[in-house]
């Protein structure tokens, strides 16, 4: 028997790396000839540069960029094992949690330290490029990481705007010609698992907004600028962006993505699992194990246990999921390729309890499962 351990991590208590790591201890405890092969997933949000550097045989590099505030802080990418690809969590630079409530300011924040990222990964010889949006603490429509790879943008004197959404209303020319030549080497692969636009009541502003710290006059101010951002970008690159689905995601960086590194966006856990090669690894698989710390209805829209059970199911692969918790009428999951799903919190306990002894609780719920299996074989 053969067996594709992929799961998300647990948030909060197991990376994904150490999901997989229990469900093995659990399986070959009971059955210690079965073959396992272990691939830690991610859907391109928290996680994803740790599951992708461990499944490319990828390193981890420490690169110091520019916070939303503007401090020097130090974070990190992955460039994969081939050292052709770096992975970046957009959030490890410009994400709300890197920076207090009392600091959080959509009107100021910016998105510089994320080109600071992409340059250094130009820098070790990166020319393609799978970025994770998502978490930002900005409102800037990306123009911070752009000024950072080296694009103007310059005011009615001539002058660099500022960082942060306040500052678009400034802005009067684009200058491309500046930026970093490298980038027409490069290809962008974005994931982005929203499909809201740059402006309007489901754009960037009014959606992620007060999340950020805006209040709803901030909220006004931001949404107009970000339509004075999308209407130089049409005159200055001839391109029109108002309707790019994802434009408005991560404070409307998806939109800099688009227009100015012709980057496509795409689904998250559908990108992270095409860099893996998952498809062709599920090849002479008898089961897939996935799991996620809360299944619920939402898993069905871009979450790791529900990327991973379509791709099974085509193959007529079963697929178990074993979970944290599971939420709400999930009976579509099995519709959509969950064969079983089962919990991991074997007795009542508090949620610190079971956060404590995750390991343990997805370890013994490993082998409950091949007990089962044991029984059918």
């Amino acid at each position: 028997m053969k067996i594709l351990v992929a799961p998300d991590s647990f948030k909060g208590s197991l990376s994904a790396i150490d999901v997989c790591r229990a469900i093995e201890e659990g399986i070959k405890s009971l059955c210690p000839d079965i073959e396992v092969i272990t691939l830690p997933v991610a859907d391109g949000g928290e996680g994803t540069l740790e599951a992708m550097s461990f499944a490319t045989s990828g390193e981890l590099v420490k690169v110091f960029c520019t916070n939303p505030v503007g401090e020097k802080i130090e974070s990190y990418y992955t460039i994969t094992g081939d050292g052709k690809t770096a992975i970046i969590e957009m959030a490890k630079a410009a994400g709300l949690y890197l920076i207090p409530q009392e600091k959080r300011n959509p009107y100021y924040t910016t998105t510089f330290g994320v080109g600071e990222i992409i340059l250094d990964a130009l820098d070790k010889g990166c020319r393609n490029f799978i970025v994770g949006i998502g978490g930002s603490a900005t409102n800037d429509g990306g123009v911070g990481m752009l000024q950072a790879l080296g694009f103007k943008f310059l005011d009615l004197n001539g002058n660099e705007i500022p960082w942060g959404g306040l500052a678009l209303k400034d802005l009067a020319k684009i200058d491309i010609s500046t930026g970093d030549s490298r980038l027409k080497e490069c290809t962008f692969k974005v994931a982005c698992d929203v499909d809201n636009t740059l402006c309007g009541e489901k754009g960037a502003s009014y959606v992620f907004g007060p999340q950020k710290g805006a209040t709803f006059e901030m909220v006004k101010v931001l949404d107009t600028n970000l339509l004075h951002y999308a209407q130089i970008i049409e005159r200055d690159l001839g391109k029109r962006v108002l309707e790019i689905k994802g434009g408005g995601a991560a404070g409307g960086i998806g939109t800099a993505f688009t227009a100015f590194l012709n980057a496509e966006l795409v689904s998250g856990v559908e990108l992270i699992l095409d860099s893996l090669n998952f498809s062709q690894k599920l090849e002479g698989v008898d089961l897939v194990i996935t799991g996620e710390g809360q299944i619920d209805q939402q898993t069905a829209y871009g979450k790791v246990p529900m990327g991973v059970a379509k791709r099974a199911k085509a193959a007529n692969i079963p697929v178990v999921a074993l979970v944290g918790s599971i939420n709400g009428d999930i009976t579509k999951l099995y519709r959509l390729g969950l064969s079983a799903i089962f919990s991991v919190v074997n007795k009542p306990m508090t949620l610190e309890e079971a956060m404590d002894n995750a390991y343990n609780l997805v370890k013994e719920t490993a082998r409950s499962v091949m007990g089962l299996f044991s029984i059918k074989k």
